[in-house]
């Protein structure tokens, strides 16, 4: 009934929705949550339906946390209280001081946000965004005519595509691996095994029996083969039960209990994060890398952001606010990309975060 009452207010022409939101992961969903405590109607289209999984490594900064609590959305999950770098000979650790990050199954926190748009009234169209049409006074696509459209349709964003917006880039590619493994966290610190070799894998604790882990790399080859890599880790998750969902390929070795899913290539770079009355956030406004796991956190700030240029109806503030929002991601991600790209300088990583502690404190804490 929502989604039939959504397109009859477009095609009877009885007003304009305020915000059509392209994608209803959290980038879309927290626009739409943030546009209807504003007081704005929002609408998203979203081809998919239920919690949608995706190859994300599931810790949520402290940022972040807090950002979704003043949303009203409160995932659960398991605290996480720092960062912890290992390549095997060489640690450190840093916590995060003031408060807890969280490990979250990404399919809980697409479910928490999903109930809290539900709650606030917010639209969900089944369909996507194909063609986009735009003139002086609003945009309309998937036959709905709004005020805004926000592209939050990730890192291969139609969208943005569409647009124009992409930038080449010729630097290396990087591409993210993740599977889960049913055994009780061993740690409450996010684990970052560096190999040395072009490679990281981030261990998160998601609940009281699953961890996550994530790789990250710019070699393809099959996931046993890239934790192969990690031999401590190896040993950490030998004897993890599996279950339903086993991932091929994995049988009678330290064995999964979900699907590997990939994405990537990681690095989008974006001209521009405004087109007229079209707006990108998330993965579609540019992305860097997995890096330092702040991808949702930043979605959901940026989404704030964004809905507070709209309400001003200033859309051009949107770009400036984008980049003072993401540029201590950008410049700390960067650097350490530049760093893990050769064997020789991802060697060094973890020796120096062990060599200059407070220093790697206080670039875990800038992140948090």
């Amino acid at each position: 009934m929502r989604e039939r009452g959504a397109r009859d207010r477009a095609g009877a022409g009885r007003g304009l929705i305020d915000v059509l939101v392209a994608g209803g992961g959290p980038a879309g969903l927290a626009t739409a949550i943030h546009a209807a405590l504003a007081g704005m109607e929002a609408v998203v289209v979203e081809p998919r339906t239920g919690p949608v999984d995706k190859a994300c490594g599931e810790g949520l900064m402290p940022g972040g946390v807090a950002a979704l609590a003043a949303m009203g959305v409160h995932p659960a999950g398991r605290p996480l209280r720092g960062i912890h770098y290992l390549d095997g000979r060489h640690q450190a650790r840093a916590a995060f001081g003031h408060a807890d990050g969280r490990g979250v199954r990404r399919t809980v926190l697409h479910a928490a946000l999903a109930r809290r748009a539900a709650e606030l009234g917010v639209t969900t169209v089944a369909g996507r965004v194909r063609e986009v049409r735009q003139d002086r006074d609003g945009v309309v696509a998937a036959g709905l005519r709004a005020r805004w459209l926000v592209a939050a349709d990730g890192l291969h964003s139609p969208a943005r595509r569409s647009l124009g917006l992409d930038l080449p880039d010729r630097g290396p590619r990087r591409y993210g691996l993740r599977a889960h493994f049913r055994l009780a966290p061993w740690t409450d610190f996010v684990e970052v095994h560096w190999s040395g070799d072009g490679g990281e894998a981030y261990v998160t604790p998601v609940a009281d029996d699953l961890v996550g882990v994530a790789i990250l790399t710019s070699r393809r080859r099959p996931y046993p083969e890239h934790l192969a890599a990690f031999p401590a880790l190896l040993a950490r998750l030998a004897g993890a039960g599996a279950g339903d969902g086993t991932a091929p390929g994995m049988e009678g070795r330290t064995e999964p209990v979900t699907v590997v899913l990939g994405a990537g290539p990681l690095r989008r770079r974006v001209r521009a994060r405004v087109a007229g009355r079209i707006l990108l956030v998330g993965d579609a406004a540019g992305y860097t890398d997995a890096l330092t796991g702040e991808g949702v956190s930043l979605a959901v700030r940026c989404a704030e952001a964004l809905v507070g240029c709209l309400r001003r109806d200033r859309p051009q503030d949107y770009e400036r606010a984008w980049r003072r929002l993401s540029r201590t991601h950008r410049l700390l991600t960067g650097a350490l990309l530049l760093a893990a790209h050769r064997p020789a300088t991802a060697r060094l990583v973890v020796p120096a975060a062990q060599r200059m502690p407070a220093l790697f404190t206080s670039v875990v804490r800038a992140l948090a």
